[in-house]
């Protein structure tokens, strides 16, 4: 009925090796690759972007979409958009069978060598409260939550983590406040 006897010798499966994420190649996203993508999307979001938002979304001049690729695979793409001074990612998804491998790391690494002290200096990203493993990932990865998004969703009243990577980081600066009364008082 379920239970095993205690002789049983039986072994557990064995795990599945980990991929090696230095054969990842990282490449621009093309319209072939959309249904892999939006496998990825289903099973990653509880609320997912549907087929016209991607393509929506990629239509526009500043936005980009990669993929990182792994034996003719798609195992993880992005979604983000170029502005003036920064990077803002829309979108970042790793397949769930592959991810904690390196993958979206490389992926985020890619983003950051992007970046230059002349130009763009900061990739920013709103992260679910509820996406945990994802706000934890993004802080492994340098990035800092700056600020919260009140209900930021529609789909939900679920609030947002404002989340940045800065080219010089900022934060090794302790706050000192600045006492503007202070100022007046000597006048």
């Amino acid at each position: 009925m379920g239970l095993k006897r205690a002789n049983d010798q039986s072994t557990p499966p064995a795990a599945n090796p980990a991929p090696d994420a230095s054969r990842t190649q990282i490449r621009w996203l093309i319209r072939r690759d959309m249904e892999e993508v939006l496998l990825i999307e289903r099973s990653s979001f509880e609320f997912p972007w549907t087929e016209e938002e991607f393509l929506c979304c990629l239509r526009q001049r500043n936005c980009i979409g990669t993929v990182a690729e792994l034996d003719h695979k798609i195992v993880g793409f992005m979604i983000y958009e170029l502005h003036k001074s920064m990077l803002r990612i829309l979108n970042f998804a790793v397949a769930s069978d592959i991810r904690r491998s390196g993958i979206g790391r490389q992926m985020v690494q890619r983003l950051i060598d992007k970046l230059s002290q002349q130009r763009r200096r900061e990739i920013v990203l709103e992260v679910r409260e509820t996406n945990v493993p994802a706000q934890l990932f993004f802080a492994e990865s340098g990035f800092r939550a700056v600020t919260v998004l009140r209900k930021h969703y529609d789909d939900t009243c679920e609030d947002a983590y404002y989340m940045r990577y800065c080219l010089t980081d900022d934060s090794s600066v302790p706050f000192v406040p600045h006492n503007r009364i202070s100022e007046y008082d000597a006048a």
